[in-house]
């Protein structure tokens, strides 16, 4: 991808899944990486590996945390030297009937999901526009462009992610921000996996992908990694208030 090399990039839910994977495909195009997960113990274990592949730090936060948003921002800016890339990937599921969604799990998807999202994006930004300059790419869904049952409150968040880019797009592009969002399907994550494990895993990921994937696969992370960087390189310089779907062709038969 051109454009990346020596690029600074923060990249948030970088511990695992999707975003430990986004990790690794910027390190492999050279730029330089801080990670943040929840857990102290994740972190440190994700810069451990990733430390192998180049240069690489992390700090834990809660995303949810306006407090901890500000005190990541600041130390990836001055473990990066700036922050030219944002990856805001962290996020969370959960498999609720909607009749049976209580309010504090609403409430708990939505924070971390939408909440987190916009408090990320907007501290980054603030010093993306100072710059001049910067790249910011939001993680949606399938789930934000089409329903399924029994994520009501995931859908809803998904979806919000996709209002909120395209709005950070409008008003961040007079300065040099570029916004988009990835909307992944059926991705084979460590969270997936223990959503799946309730239904019987691989079977029910087998049945699903035959019922509602035209390529009859679930996806990589790697293959999510590589949308993620192709958004953020120079390659993709005029692409700006975007939704990239990466699904296999499952919303072509929803």
């Amino acid at each position: 991808m051109r454009g990346l090399r020596d690029k600074a990039v923060l990249v948030s839910g970088g511990t695992s899944g999707i975003g430990l994977a986004a990790a690794e495909r910027f390190l492999e195009e050279g730029s330089r990486v801080f990670v943040a997960g929840l857990l102290t113990g994740e972190v440190d274990a994700a810069v451990a590996v990733l430390a192998q592949r180049g240069d690489v730090a992390g700090l834990a936060c809660d995303v949810s945390a306006p407090a901890e948003v500000s005190a990541l921002v600041d130390a990836a800016e001055e473990a990066l030297g700036g922050i030219d890339v944002l990856i805001n990937n962290a996020g969370t599921a959960r498999r609720d009937r909607f009749l049976d969604i209580a309010v504090a799990e609403w409430d708990r998807i939505l924070a971390v999901n939408l909440r987190g999202m916009f408090l990320v994006a907007q501290s980054v930004s603030r010093r993306m526009a100072a710059r001049g300059r910067g790249v910011i790419v939001n993680m949606s869904s399938t789930n934000g462009l089409a329903a399924e049952e029994d994520y009501a409150h995931y859908n809803a968040s998904k979806a919000g992610v996709l209002q909120l880019t395209r709005t950070m797009a409008v008003e961040l592009g007079p300065s040099g921000i570029r916004v988009n969002a990835l909307c992944p399907g059926f991705i084979r994550t460590p969270l997936n996996d223990a959503i799946s494990a309730q239904l019987g895993a691989e079977e029910f990921e087998a049945a699903y992908a035959a019922d509602r994937i035209p390529l009859r696969r679930v996806g990589r992370a790697d293959e999510v990694a590589a949308a993620y960087a192709f958004l953020a390189s120079d390659d993709a310089s005029f692409i700006h208030g975007a939704a990239l779907v990466v699904d296999g062709g499952q919303l072509a038969v929803m």
